[in-house]
């Protein structure tokens, strides 16, 4: 009986003292994506991370993001105001403040074809990102439009 006694509460003892502890996750799932990381989109609960190749400094190959909670439809507006600034005559640059960066939508026209770049700055850090030149079929391809 001591002995059962004793390994129940030795047993008992491991059991509360773990230090392995299970937490509940939310899924990444990845929406859409522009060649094979030129720029990508992922979704994890309420909130999109888009994250692109920075093409910033030629040495340098690193990846940027900027992410947005998806409040008022946030993420489809976002698609909106895009496609918009390829229609509008002339080109003009679109400036949007984030929760934690500002994000440019400068756009270009070469060969008659319409061009998007996003350009990050963090507002905490100042760090900054361009990601690469991409067309209306493939921001479509991105947000799975």
């Amino acid at each position: 009986m001591k002995k059962f006694i004793f390994a129940l509460s030795l047993f008992a003892s491991c059991v509360s003292f773990s230090q392995i502890k299970v937490i509940e996750t939310t899924p990444v799932v990845r929406l859409g994506a522009i060649n094979q990381n030129d720029m990508f989109v992922q979704h994890e609960g309420d909130k999109y991370t888009f994250t692109y190749k920075n093409i910033e400094k030629d040495e340098e190959i690193t990846t940027r993001s900027f992410s947005f909670k998806d409040l008022n439809n946030d993420f489809n507006n976002l698609y909106d105001i895009i496609f918009e600034g390829f229609l509008s005559q002339p080109l003009q640059d679109i400036k949007l403040e984030l929760p934690n960066e500002f994000v440019w939508l400068h756009f270009s026209k070469n060969l008659d074809r319409v061009y998007v770049q996003f350009m990050c700055k963090n507002k905490t850090n100042e760090v900054t990102g361009v990601s690469k030149s991409f067309t209306l079929d493939q921001i479509t391809k991105l947000f799975q439009k």
